[in-house]
């Protein structure tokens, strides 16, 4: 799944800037190392102001998960674009394993292996998870006809974003996700009626 594409003239430019300065990013990481690095750096060599890189990066970790709204924005979707009568683990389970085979692409690989050489990299990943793991749970929470308590979603939202993590590390991603899955999908049925 791709991020939609901007309509206006200058939405259009602010994201092709946005998308030169995460490349940009990425590929002198990837060339040197992510603490060799500076912010300056990356600005100059995108051939632009520092002001306009943290006006759409708030750090430079942001830099590296460039694609990290997108997921957060998926996942939620994943839940409130569903038919009323579509079962909700289900769902999750499809948009969690769209991720993973985009995070374990081959192409990927080099991505993650600056993140996990890199402490600060690792510690903002974990953060990105809880906070996606919090909008996941906000939409479930927000899902007409929901009975469930807002522990009950909290709980569903960071097996989900847990299993996501655990897959993405498996040797055998799939294999993960249909053993952890059923789980999620029976700890969920307890807590309330089981069609949601």
């Amino acid at each position: 799944m791709t991020v939609p594409t901007p309509t206006g003239r200058r939405e259009r430019k602010k994201a092709a800037t946005r998308q030169k300065i995460a490349d940009t990013a990425l590929r002198l990481f990837l060339e040197r190392g992510y603490d060799a690095v500076g912010i300056r750096e990356v600005a100059a060599e995108a051939d632009v102001a520092v002001t306009t890189l943290f006006s759409h990066f708030a750090s430079k970790e942001a830099l590296v998960f460039e694609q990290d709204a997108d997921f957060e924005r998926r996942l939620a979707e994943a839940v409130t674009g569903r038919a009323p009568d579509e079962p909700l683990v289900p769902v999750l389970r499809r948009e969690v394993e769209a991720l993973v085979r985009h995070c374990t692409a081959d192409e990927a690989a080099p991505l993650w292996h600056l993140i996990d050489s890199s402490p600060a990299l690792r510690q903002y990943e974990a953060s990105m998870r809880l906070r996606h793991a919090e909008s996941l749970a906000l939409a479930v929470a927000a899902a007409p006809g929901q009975p469930r308590t807002t522990t009950a979603c909290r709980a569903l939202a960071r097996f989900a974003i847990d299993a996501y993590a655990l897959a993405r590390d498996a040797d055998d991603p799939r294999a993960a996700l249909d053993e952890v899955f059923p789980m999620i999908e029976a700890a969920w049925a307890t807590t309330g009626p089981a069609r949601s």
